[in-house]
């Protein structure tokens, strides 16, 4: 048998282990003897090699005593028996009653900083920004806040969320490595928990975001989240509270739980419209990103008293570095591009698109048109089209549905999925009652190169890619599921480039994905349309956050039965070719009951940052236009 033989250093921890492992008592114990088998001979040492050592054995017996007395702190007087037994027993009722407090003392000040740590402390702030939740959102929501800040001497953003508060710090940190004058501050717990929503003091908050999870039941949560809030301020304050649920069915209940301060976003509703919209004009995603990014030209709505009385059609021209696109009235409501006629009240307020508030200044812009620049284009006929859906998620059907309503008769549509067949056979009974659009079904896998390559993909007027998980087992997590979907789409989107190179022609593709990351690594040309669903949510509710009114603009523009962005031919408003000033656009759009806000430019479109696209020029501005650039425009249709 071989024999193992363990080093001295083992057996000696070993042994050392087991003592300390053993009762207090015992450890105190053995901890005084090897104090004194090293302070004893030490003293021993420090009294024979002394100056002046004492000569008799007394003496030095004396001398070592006072040494280790005045060493372990135990005094080391010299007298009587009882004197030295007395001063050594008071010196060590001194160490145990000052050991005490200093071991009280320590434990308190570590359990206070546990406490920070884990993020129970309560905020003392006032007219801050609070985000309750954890998701990707968090990040936009957190940089857009920054943004808006910028101009702040001092701005503090508080996120309360059911994770740990240093690892919420450092991944924010991470993601947002630029806060300026922004001060952001993290707790944990959770967030329909009324207690332990006054950690980030909601109540002295000016807006309070409220993110959706991606679990199934987070309109649920959201919906609680919002009655905790309420729970929390016995008196409804004058925080501005945003919250965004998927389901448009849980958008009422929210809305009740929020309170008539409240704005409830249905994104799922959003997302769907925004993908229809792009997916037939090409280069709207980026127009959006514009106008909803703060660091861009946005909404705001001005009071322009000078021109109460006047129409809004005058109002187009009255400003030079802002574009007027509505009327906020005095009850409230918002109309987006309303008739050209219509007479502005007083405490009526303008919409405006501009850089910054304080530049929306009235300034006559008719001077600058050119009559003999504006064109007059007639009604195109309506065309059917041939779409395909590549993917399968919780937003197809309406998106199915939104194309019903979109497109012209004779449409077809083929969708390519993994999907559950009998909702999409629901999808395709809403088709069917449009009688506008023809849905064609196909069980197969849009990652395979062979399967895209049978449906001639170059030949279809648009492609839309949405998120598909394929057949991912049903106890995966929300983030394997986000993930794996983001990952299937990177590999669609692969595919089709591949193909769109080899066969030399442009495919009109419009692309969901939902982490913000995974965009920037899609295998796409340059100044592609990607609607990023995690960044526009956060979008939204950072811009109503910062502007309560603008939810209302919100939800005019984002309503079907409304006025909405469009991209239409620059031909149509101007002759192409020849030098003109933008007011001259304006002047042209208004003709024909719309708003120009911009325009894209063809030549600059695959060149970043902004890809061509030009959101408010100055009125004065002179530009010339080709046949193939485009209009931005607010209109009906």
């Amino acid at each position: 048998m071989v024999q193992h033989t363990t080093p001295l250093w083992r057996r000696l921890q070993y042994r050392f282990d087991y003592l300390v492992s053993r009762s207090t008592t015992a450890l105190i114990g053995w901890l005084t003897l090897a104090c004194l088998s090293v302070v004893v001979p030490a003293s021993v040492v420090l009294v024979r090699a002394g100056h002046q050592p004492p000569a008799t054995l007394s003496g030095q017996l004396t001398a070592v005593w006072v040494s280790v007395g005045q060493t372990l702190k135990i005094g080391g007087a010299v007298g009587s028996p009882l004197y030295v037994l007395a001063s050594v027993l008071l010196a060590l009722i001194a160490l145990l009653f000052v050991s005490t407090l200093v071991s009280l003392i320590t434990a308190g000040i570590n359990q206070r900083i546990m406490e920070l740590r884990l993020g129970h402390s309560r905020l003392l702030e006032t007219r801050h920004t609070v985000v309750l939740g954890w998701s990707d959102q968090v990040f936009p929501v957190t940089a857009e806040l920054v943004a808006a800040n910028s101009n702040q001497r001092r701005a503090v953003v508080a996120v309360l969320a059911p994770k740990d508060k240093v690892e919420m710090e450092q991944e924010i940190d991470a993601r947002v490595p630029a806060t300026g004058t922004t001060t952001i501050v993290c707790r944990n717990g959770c967030t329909t928990d009324p207690a332990v929503l006054t950690r980030v003091s909601p109540q002295t908050a000016k807006a309070v975001l409220v993110l959706p999870p991606g679990a199934d039941d987070g309109d649920t949560h959201v919906v609680k989240t919002l009655l905790a809030l309420n729970a929390v301020a016995a008196e409804p304050g004058d925080a501005i509270v945003v919250a965004a649920v998927h389901d448009a069915h849980n958008r009422v209940a929210a809305q009740l739980a929020a309170g008539p301060r409240g704005h409830v976003l249905a994104v799922d509703d959003i997302v769907a419209r925004l993908l229809v919209q792009t997916a037939r004009q090409p280069g709207l995603s980026l127009v959006y990103q514009e106008l909803l990014n703060f660091a861009g030209d946005e909404f705001y709505t001005v009071d322009a008293p000078a021109l109460t009385g006047r129409t809004f059609g005058e109002a187009l021209l009255s400003f030079t570095t802002s574009s007027a696109v509505g009327l906020l009235r005095e009850n409230g409501t918002v109309t987006l591009n309303p008739n050209p006629a219509t007479e502005i009240a007083p405490g009526d307020r303008i919409v405006v698109i501009a850089k910054d508030d304080d530049t929306t200044v009235v300034a006559a812009a008719a001077s600058g048109i050119d009559e003999e620049a504006i064109a007059t284009a007639g009604p195109r006929a309506a065309t059917a089209e041939r779409l395909l859906l590549l993917g399968w998620n919780r937003r197809a059907p309406l998106i199915v549905q939104q194309l019903a309503t979109y497109v012209s008769a004779g449409t077809t549509l083929d969708i390519v999925a993994l999907g559950d067949h009998a909702t999409m056979r629901g999808a395709q009974d809403v088709a069917v009652a449009s009688q506008r659009l023809d849905v064609t079904l196909h069980s197969a896998d849009t990652t395979d190169p062979r399967v895209l390559a049978r449906l001639n993909v170059p030949s279809y007027d648009s492609v839309i890619v949405i998120g598909d998980a394929g057949r991912t087992p049903t106890a995966a997590t929300v983030a394997t599921q986000v993930a794996e979907a983001d990952d299937r789409t990177l590999v669609t989107l692969l595919h089709l480039r591949s193909i769109e190179q080899a066969s030399g022609k442009r495919i009109s593709l419009t692309t969901e994905m939902t982490d913000d990351r995974n965009r920037l690594l899609a295998p796409a040309r340059e100044g592609a349309d990607f609607i990023v669903s995690g960044r526009l949510t956060s979008l939204l509710m950072a811009q109503i956050s910062e502007n309560p009114s603008l939810a209302d603009v919100f939800d005019e523009l984002f309503d079907a039965e409304g006025s909405e962005l469009y991209l239409k031919p620059a031909a149509d408003y101007v002759h192409p070719g020849s030098e003109t000033t933008f007011a001259t656009v304006v002047a042209s759009a208004r003709r024909r009951h719309e708003c120009a806000v911009g325009y894209r430019l063809r030549a600059q479109a695959a060149t970043g940052p902004a890809y061509g696209v030009r959101i408010n020029p100055d009125k004065r501005q002179q530009v010339r236009f080709t046949a193939e650039d485009w209009v931005i425009v607010l209109a009906e249709s």
